[in-house]
């Protein structure tokens, strides 16, 4: 008996995660060739974080610049209405915020925005003033 066909579909979502896993990661050298080949620079997993969200909580700032660069939506919110940027100064993240920011980010797009986390978490010294 021979086996079944792989299911696209499957081997799709499987490397999805992989790509996830990646950003979590920050390796920048392992991503950056699936997105050469065509995969989509603003992937987004079940929670509707991106990859750029995923890099940005994890503290990769080299990542989040090459994804900015490849023209990455710096802004999207996630399904919690989150943005990185606020992701960002919740972790404390200076170099990931300068990131966000040097791509246009806004400091005032979800909820609750980067300018209310900063403030919660005596943080304002990572964003600039209003």
């Amino acid at each position: 008996m021979s086996e079944p066909p792989p299911d696209p579909d499957q081997d799709a979502i499987e490397l999805a995660h992989q790509l996830f896993d990646l950003a979590r990661q920050g390796r920048t050298d392992r991503l950056v060739p699936y997105l050469d080949a065509g995969a989509p620079v603003d992937l987004t997993d079940a929670s509707g974080n991106t990859l750029v969200m995923l890099a940005a909580y994890h503290g990769h700032a080299d990542l989040v610049r090459e994804l900015g660069r490849r023209g990455a939506d710096v802004d999207r919110l996630n399904d919690r209405g989150q943005s990185p940027l606020a992701g960002a100064v919740f972790k404390g993240e200076p170099s990931v915020v300068a990131a966000l920011l040097e791509h246009g980010a806004d400091p005032d797009a979800g909820q609750p925005t980067a300018r209310a986390t900063a403030e919660l978490f005596g943080r304002s010294d990572l964003l600039p003033p209003a």
